[in-house]
């Protein structure tokens, strides 16, 4: 068992790390190869686009946080970064339908989000059991004590080491230009983080709430599912553009030819 020295502003002060480092990397990404992109979706979204997609955010986090820890022992208010994402993509999808726009808009947020999540979480780690987000006791010789003698799975370095490895094969696959990267970033991020999410929440003391299935558990299928679907719709966009020879603009509005 490893002994984690934890205080509850660890939480703060590593969320500022996470949203700097967040920022730098989405900007050193779109200097490097999503620039153009860029310029593409903020031509066709508009302002209300980034607006329906802070709003979104915001409820969806602090809507599926505290309908997580209103079920526990002791009730609280609270947020989830996987609720972030799933009310983002939710009000995102509703603008767009609405403007009658199709295609991945979410790829500049790709590398900002892997690598918050892969820093932010040793700030829930180091914030130690009040942050809520520990692991189910465990006999591993990793399992970490964060303060009162229980080993317990560290579930925060799980997800963190998994969404860096997710950030290093995104960055590769920028590099080579590759469509899965450059087009379907996005939603190839869905899939990832929803599933490596969602085995993760069976380490968690979280009260189901569909047979063994807690509420992210629930999100984190709906992410996956979401992003298979769209990354297959806009693979199929793809093929078909090809087939006709033609370029495919993305986004694009329904109404405008291609």
């Amino acid at each position: 068992m490893i002994h984690v020295p934890t205080a509850p502003w660890a939480h703060t002060v590593f969320d500022l790390i996470s949203w700097a480092s967040g920022a730098a990397v989405g900007y050193g990404l779109y200097r490097w190869r999503l620039s153009e992109r860029l310029s593409q979706i903020a031509r066709m979204t508009g302002p209300g686009y980034f607006a329906c997609l802070a709003i979104g955010a915001a409820l969806g986090a602090w809507a599926s946080g505290s309908l997580n820890t209103l079920r526990q022992a002791a009730p609280t208010l609270s947020h989830s970064v996987a609720g972030a994402l799933v009310g983002a993509i939710f009000a995102v999808e509703l603008y767009k339908a609405f403007r009658g726009l199709k295609g991945s808009t979410g790829v500049i947020f790709v590398g900002s989000f892997a690598t918050g999540v892969a820093i932010g979480r040793w700030g829930c780690l180091f914030a130690g059991l009040p942050d809520r987000t520990y692991g189910v006791p465990t006999t591993l010789p990793w399992g970490v004590n964060l303060g009162d003698g229980i080993s317990r799975q560290p579930v925060q370095i799980y997800e963190s080491l998994s969404m860096a490895l997710f950030l290093a094969v995104f960055v590769a696959g920028l590099a080579v230009r590759a469509p899965w990267a450059m087009r379907r970033g996005f939603y190839v991020l869905c899939i990832w983080y929803g599933a490596q999410r969602f085995v993760w929440e069976f380490l968690k003391p979280y009260p189901p709430l569909v047979g063994p299935f807690n509420l992210f558990h629930l999100l984190c299928g709906g992410l996956v599912a979401y992003g298979v679907v769209y990354y297959l719709r806009d693979l199929g966009d793809e093929r078909t553009a090809r087939a006709e020879g033609r370029a495919l603009s993305v986004p694009r509005p329904d109404h405008q030819p291609v």
